[in-house]
């Protein structure tokens, strides 16, 4: 039986495929298919890879963003990675079911902390008093410990901050080599975040970003050439996907700032510094790149909207029975959620003065802001802190034109489709997978390539 390797390279798309000479992949493609892939909404991480690995759109699968608001203990977190908090079976659980002695590799996905796979490497660094220890969970016990031993540690710094590097997406292709040489996975699922940065930092029409398309190929080319020098190039196929395409973006909205203009944010002053009451506010948003979910207090509804209707910035303001159309429609969601216009993203900040900014809004701290920060890829040269200056992002995601294909996330694969096609969804990914495996299972799509 062939096996199978799944590589998802955010922020490709058949633009970036047409503008830049790219000899490895476009062999994957010329050997096999490329389409375009409409995404689950929100077009953000965690969301877009449960719907790849679970065939269900977050309406269902319940990851409504890369965050999530726990109304119980009213805290904000992103950025979770435990496999629980995805609400419906994955792949690697249906295969696994299916056959037992099926092996399934999976490497830097999200929401893969303690899920049933037979190897398992994820960040999961170690918050001691005096310093953070770069750590990743891993399955076997200690694997990532064997791994790091041929390969040196993974530096959590290359994979996010100001930091990043190409050494997150080497460290990572390399610990997949190594793993499919030692156990020869059925199916290997691989993540490359490399044009994440560029992208985001420069925009998906700089130079930058051209150059990091160029290494993530030689990447591939490089993992090509292994799988040959290995005899395992008949041994398996390659499938190749993103989960977003990047739009131009040229400034940033504040809904929260918004919200406390309109006296329905309230702050508590501590030590003098101002952070969110979420237990006093009438409403607060969770922002998230391009999208914003606004979780209301009953009675509150039509107050914001009409705030939020008066910005030019602002595409669709999403209601619930608009939440439904989109698939988006669970409890997680905010009574509202604000869909932005391509060249705006949306900021978290509360604060109008700065100076009563808290401390942790000036760090790498990916838990703990309410909303995804993209400026963590900006350090200030004079302040050595993380930059506010909102006007240094380029790039941004998580809305969508799905009339103008060619910008929408890439799929394809090293072998031809039983219908040649120039456009899929989303839905059809997990079943594909399934169906590769001779394995059947009753999904919403049952519609395979």
């Amino acid at each position: 039986m062939k096996k199978l390797i799944v590589i998802n390279v955010v922020g490709l798309t058949k633009n970036s495929i047409n503008d830049t000479l790219l000899p490895n992949l476009s062999k994957i493609f010329t050997d096999g298919f490329c389409s375009s892939m409409i995404p689950s909404f929100p077009a953000v991480t965690c969301s877009v890879q449960s719907s790849i690995t679970s065939g269900y759109y977050p309406a269902d699968h319940g990851i409504i963003s890369n965050g999530f608001y726990d109304r119980d203990t009213k805290q904000v977190s992103f950025w979770e990675q435990y496999d629980s908090l995805v609400q419906k079976p994955r792949i690697w659980d249906i295969l696994k079911k299916a056959n037992p002695k099926l092996k399934t590799a999976v490497l830097f996905w999200q929401n893969s902390l303690y899920t049933n796979s037979d190897f398992i490497i994820t960040p999961k660094p170690i918050h001691l008093e005096d310093k953070t220890v770069m750590w990743c969970y891993s399955k076997p016990l200690n694997y990532y410990e064997e791994v790091a031993q041929h390969l040196g540690e993974f530096d959590l710094k290359w994979y996010w901050g100001p930091f990043t590097s190409i050494k997150s997406s080497q460290w990572i292709i390399n610990a997949s080599t190594y793993t499919i040489k030692k156990h020869r996975p059925d199916l290997v699922l691989v993540y490359l975040p490399h044009l994440d940065y560029s992208a985001q930092k420069y925009g998906p029409q700089s130079n930058e970003f051209k150059q990091s398309l160029i290494e993530i190929d030689n990447m591939i080319g490089d993992l090509i050439g292994f799988l040959d020098a290995n005899e395992f190039g008949n041994e398996y196929e390659i499938m190749i996907h993103s989960e977003y395409g990047f739009n131009e973006v040229n400034h940033s909205l504040s809904p929260n700032i918004l919200l406390r203009q309109n006296g329905l944010l309230s702050t508590r002053n501590i030590l003098g510094k101002e952070y969110i009451d979420f237990e006093n506010s009438n409403a607060f948003a969770m922002v998230d790149h391009q999208i914003a979910h606004i979780f209301i207090k009953p009675g509150y509804d039509d107050a914001v909207t009409s705030i939020f209707k008066k910005e030019k910035s602002i595409a669709r303001i999403l209601d619930k029975e608009s939440q439904i159309k989109l698939n988006i429609n669970h409890t997680r969601s905010g009574e509202l959620i604000l869909y932005a216009k391509d060249d705006c993203w949306f900021n978290y900040y509360w604060w109008e003065d700065e100076n009563l900014a808290p401390s942790f809004t000036f760090n790498v701290d990916i838990h703990r802001k309410p909303g995804y920060d993209p400026l963590e890829l900006f350090l200030d040269p004079i302040t050595k802190r993380i930059s506010h200056d909102t006007s240094l992002i380029k790039g941004s995601h998580g809305v969508f034109d799905g009339e103008n294909t060619d910008a929408l996330p890439i799929f394809g694969m090293s072998i031809k489709p039983k219908k040649e096609t120039n456009i899929i969804d989303i839905s059809q990914i997990a079943p594909t997978i399934l169906k590769f495996f001779n394995c059947t299972y009753n999904l919403p799509n049952d519609s395979i390539l």
